[in-house]
């Protein structure tokens, strides 16, 4: 896997490794934790945008 530029949330702390990380890949998303930065879940990007707008729908006040 190519060299990955990791974002992380501006709500989670600067030095703080309990954070979820995302990087823009060729054919998708990549996830990982901060706390493990070895373990990489690789999802398809409408998959991701799916499941963040169902997330984003069920906690609508």
């Amino acid at each position: 896997m190519p060299e990955l530029t990791w974002l992380k949330s501006s709500f989670s702390e600067a030095s703080g490794n309990n954070c979820v990380e995302v990087a823009a890949t060729e054919n998708g998303t990549a996830l990982r934790e901060s706390d493990e930065p070895g373990r990489i879940l690789a999802v398809r990007t409408e998959s991701l945008s799916a499941l963040l707008a169902a997330v984003k729908q069920d906690h609508s006040p």
